[in-house]
């Protein structure tokens, strides 16, 4: 039966009551009432009217039983994994709580869109959503809920869902760390520990340490399927629970290492990549796996873990500037680093002897590189490498958001380094956020190192002087088409673009009547080239390879078939795409509050112009 609202859902019950009048409906078996109430077609608010009715029917749908429970699981499916089968729990209680929680949730998010238009990153924000005191599983399922939802329209309330949820599931993440590095050393896995850092900087992805481990098993499955052809009895076949690994037997250990690389390197095609070094997805293990490719470090992980799963225990070296790991050739431990041959996991799985180590970095060094280091200290050379590829970064949100991610990583991992606690101030200065937070590390800078007061200081200062600021707020600049200096506009903000000479798609969210960049940078542009040169309007856009541009009026044109732009900032400037035009949202309205009128104009104008003569008819 079909319906379609909560009316209706009555409706169908009052219908199906009547039919059944003369058998009295009050006075069918409870697990038939129950069987009845759990009808698809009724709501909560059906539920609830239904309850009123009598104490008959206000029993069978109390909150612990099936009816209730039916509702819940109806409405947020997603929260089934955090109940057992079959439960007993208050689900009248959950299911308020859970749409009480939707509510705030809905209302903050929204808020935030109005205070935090200007800002590069949401500093305070977030501790409103922990004000809340909500189960954070609740509120995790409200925010995937707005991301959900039409992918076209509520761009910008999906804008800072994503933004919060980004931060819900880190804030979790970095429990999880703090929890693994109180484990003790021996116990501590570098895979475990790689995913963590893996899933801190990428929080909305479906990472999960179950999901690499059945791809690891994969592989294992792959080398064990090709050693037994090798060796049918090789020991690491038969692999139980409480093995201790091959021990001193080091045929049968080599045997293994061989049938890894040629498994992992010539069957799985995995390589270092030499083209794309500085990748920060080089360093993550599920991108590793995904993408058979990596650098030093990530590739050693992998290598490390497939080796022990088949009982060869190998030790990772942290050798500069190309991570390391060593194979042990001597029956009982030894110091000597001429007892070990050293494997070069990006390199194909190459072994090496220390002398040839130094031949692959090109300087000699000391006997204490070459030592086994910590799994804590493989995680500290894993987010040193994205610290170094956030620092190279652009300055565009992306590098500041994985400058900010490693940050927070090395710090947990380390909390006493100053180089890092002054980067990590001086970062939360340059964005304007976290103030009180950025006084606070400068004060923990301050203890460790006094010698660190002229910078600390200078930071103190300024900082005090931004939180002053931010309680006497700047009104936001209005620009209006219609006045004078504005006459010489064609475009506005909404519209869909294309660059001529570039050829790439674009939106435009913002404009200027006249070029208002530093002239260094109007003349490593070539403004002067253009047949208006700096005197003409440029509008900031956001383009479809994710950068945001400032182009000149005569480099764009509308574009002749419109299309969505895939920009990771779009739902900051638009509430939704509505077929050949972006809606600007509230905030960006009342910056440009003419914009969208001239915009609905030029689409109207342009597409009746496109648009091809329907054909006449034939007939008379």
């Amino acid at each position: 039966m079909a319906t379609s609202g909560a009316g209706d859902g009555c409706s169908s019950l009052n219908g199906f009551v009547s039919e059944i009048e003369q058998k009295q409906f009050t006075d069918l078996p409870a697990e038939l009432l129950e069987y009845i109430l759990c009808f698809p077609v009724l709501k909560h608010v059906d539920i609830c009217n239904v309850s009123c009715s009598c104490k008959r029917l206000h029993d069978v749908c109390h909150g612990r039983g099936k009816v209730w429970g039916h509702q819940y699981k109806l409405r947020w499916p997603r929260l089934q994994k955090h109940y057992r089968q079959n439960e007993c729990c208050d689900w009248l209680k959950e299911y308020r709580t859970r749409h009480t929680v939707g509510l705030q949730i809905r209302r903050t998010v929204v808020s935030i869109s109005q205070r935090f238009f200007t800002e590069v990153v949401l500093g305070d924000s977030f501790a409103e959503i922990e004000s809340l005191g909500a189960p954070e599983h609740f509120c995790e399922d409200e925010l995937l809920s707005i991301l959900n939802s039409d992918r076209r329209k509520s761009l910008t309330l999906k804008y800072y869902a994503k933004k919060i949820l980004y931060f819900l599931r880190q804030k979790n993440i970095l429990r999880s760390l703090k929890m693994f590095l109180e484990q003790p050393a021996e116990q501590q896995s570098a895979l475990e520990g790689a995913l963590l850092v893996d899933q801190y900087c990428n929080p909305l992805a479906d990472v999960s340490l179950d999901g690499i481990s059945s791809q690891l098993e994969e592989i294992t499955d792959k080398i064990k399927k090709m050693l037994r052809i090798k060796n049918p009895s090789h020991p690491s076949l038969r692999v139980t629970q409480g093995w201790s690994g091959l021990r001193n037997d080091f045929d049968l250990q080599r045997q293994v290492v061989v049938t890894l690389n040629a498994v992992l390197y010539e069957q799985l095609q995995y390589k270092g990549n030499e083209c794309d070094y500085y990748n920060p997805l080089n360093s993550y293990i599920h991108q590793v796996l995904l993408r058979r490719t990596g650098i030093p470090i990530s590739l050693s992980v992998l290598y490390m873990t497939l080796a022990r799963k088949l009982g060869v225990q190998l030790e990772p070296v942290n050798f500069p500037n190309h991570f390391l790991l060593r194979w042990c050739q001597q029956q009982r431990g030894s110091g000597d680093i001429y007892d070990f041959v050293y494997i070069d996991a990006f390199g194909k799985g190459k072994q090496l002897t220390a002398k040839e180590c130094e031949y692959l970095i090109g300087h000699q060094v000391t006997a204490d590189y070459y030592n086994a280091i910590s799994t804590t200290e493989v995680l500290l050379r894993m987010v040193g490498n994205l610290l170094n590829i956030g620092k190279r970064g652009e300055g565009n949100e992306k590098s500041y958001q994985l400058l900010r991610d490693s940050l927070d990583l090395y710090l947990t991992i380390n909390p006493d380094n100053v180089q890092y606690l002054l980067l990590q101030a001086r970062l939360y200065f340059h964005l304007g956020i976290w103030p009180e937070k950025v006084l606070d590390i400068l004060q923990h800078i301050q203890a460790l190192d006094p010698s660190q007061h002229g910078a600390v200081g200078y930071l103190v200062q300024h900082t005090l002087e931004h939180i002053q600021h931010k309680k006497h707020p700047v009104d936001p600049e209005v620009k209006r088409r219609s006045a004078p200096e504005h006459l010489e506009l064609q475009y506005s903000v909404g519209l869909i673009m294309k660059h001529k000479r570039s050829g790439y798609n674009c939106a435009i969210y913002g404009w200027d009547p006249k070029c208002t960049m530093s002239q260094e940078w109007i003349t490593t542009m070539r403004v002067h080239q253009l047949s208006s040169g700096a005197n003409q309007p440029f509008y900031n856009v956001l383009v479809q390879d994710g950068t945001c541009r400032y182009a000149a009026q005569e480099n764009l044109e509308p574009h002749s078939a419109p299309l969505e732009i895939a920009h990771p900032e779009v739902g900051r400037y638009f509430s939704e795409f509505h077929d050949s035009h972006y809606v600007a949202n509230e905030e960006l309205q009342t910056r440009y509050p003419e914009d969208m009128a001239e915009t609905l104009g030029t689409v109207r104008d342009l597409y009746h112009r496109l648009m091809p003569s329907p054909k006449r008819s034939s007939q008379t």
